[in-house]
């Protein structure tokens, strides 16, 4: 590679990253001139917030890396149940999945059910998750695998179905394993889709995470930011909103990573039709 076409690459990186950020840093800077000139409490502007959210995170010692006894009391274990809850349910909803999916008749008797339970609010049921599980992370981590799981399921039978018949018959024709056909053939071929829905299944539980935390837990990032708000401290408060964002931000970048690297052999993801 020439130093032309490597100078060439790194200046079109460049242009990409800052017309990606350019209407972030725009709208910041409105937020910004606004929130000062309404001189709102509710609204505190981004400034005041990035202030608090340091106070708040990154101004412990330096043997805990700067990190607060706050990340570790509550960011963590949030994360932990986030990621948790999430994984089960994408462990479990792709096994389900491909079994309804590979059944010509399983869909016919669950598919009702599965439209009856996944039309009820994951909240709704925080009650009987409390009774079954009691107060503490069991009801939230069943919160979240309740409402995570159906979008992992259906987009995983939807995948397996649509497997192409030709390479059904020819697996059949060779004799091929089924545990050899499953792993070779219908999980490739149901990738896409699949991914789709753990990638939707992880955001739920990022919501139903800090949900969860709002009933009858002692931390987390769901009951610190409700003290925030019973306390009238709208800059911390914010500050909890702001890390939610990052969050989601992260989470769903570095499931992008994951997919592309998993799904490079498809020809649509190097821009190839």
């Amino acid at each position: 590679m020439t130093t032309l076409t490597l100078s060439r690459r790194v200046g079109r990186g460049l242009g990409i990253l800052a017309r990606n950020w350019l209407l972030f840093f725009a709208l910041l800077g409105i937020w910004e001139l606004s929130t000062r000139l309404a001189e709102s409490p509710f609204f505190p502007p981004p400034t005041e917030i990035v202030s608090a959210s340091v106070k708040l995170w990154f101004s412990g010692p330096a043997s805990q890396l700067f990190l607060t006894d706050t990340v570790f009391d509550n960011v963590l274990p949030s994360l932990g149940r986030t990621l948790g809850g999430w994984l089960l349910a994408g462990v479990v909803g792709v096994a389900l999945g491909v079994a309804l999916g590979r059944s010509k008749t399983g869909m016919d008797y669950v598919g009702p059910l599965f439209a009856f339970f996944r039309s009820v609010p994951p909240p709704a049921l925080i009650p009987v998750f409390i009774v079954l599980f009691g107060l503490g992370p069991g009801m939230q981590t069943g919160s979240i695998i309740f409402g995570a799981i159906w979008p992992v399921v259906l987009n995983t039978v939807d995948g397996v179905r649509s497997v192409d018949q030709v390479k059904v018959d020819t697996a059949k024709s060779f004799r091929t394993p089924r545990s050899y056909w499953v792993r070779s053939i219908v999980l490739p071929a149901a990738g896409p889709k699949i991914f789709a829905g753990l990638r939707l299944s992880l955001s739920i539980s990022l919501l139903l995470m800090v949900i969860s935390e709002l009933v009858g837990s002692y931390n987390g990032i769901g009951r610190s930011l409700m003290d925030a708000q019973q306390a009238f401290d709208f800059p911390l408060m914010w500050s909890w909103l702001v890390l939610l964002g990052l969050l989601g931000f992260g989470f769903n970048a570095a499931f992008l990573a994951v997919e592309q690297r998993v799904l490079r052999w498809q020809p649509t993801r190097n821009g190839r039709i």
